[in-house]
């Protein structure tokens, strides 16, 4: 199998893709979802230190923390997701012509998602 090459992909970049990054779930019963009101508080079922997912159209694409910049919310990627649910090794840098480490296709390195 050859190794994914994102710039095979160019022609898809005007496609929109819903992200979405869930922070956690819980079940309650009905009375207690009536009883919220400002200033409840409802325990989720993830650690404060545990990677979120990235979602794409609903498929987990990478997971992240959660990052403040510019006075929002954003998300940093800190692992891609392959197809079998599993992390994807970081990319091999590439040296440039000054020698130093760059990500092979800089519009598809790491990135922070807003």
């Amino acid at each position: 199998m050859s190794e994914f090459n994102p710039s095979q992909f160019h022609r898809f970049g005007a496609v929109a893709v819903r992200l979405s990054v869930e922070l956690g779930r819980t079940q309650m019963p009905l009375r207690d979802v009536l009883q919220l009101g400002e200033g409840s508080t409802v325990a989720l079922d993830r650690l404060t230190d545990e990677l979120l997912d990235v979602t794409a159209n609903g498929r987990v694409i990478a997971r992240g923390e959660v990052v403040a910049e510019k006075g929002r919310f954003a998300l940093r990627i800190v692992h891609l997701v392959g197809e079998d649910g599993q992390d994807v090794p970081p990319m091999p840098a590439t040296a440039d012509a000054a020698g130093s480490a760059a990500p092979a296709d800089p519009a598809f390195g790491a990135a922070d998602v807003l």
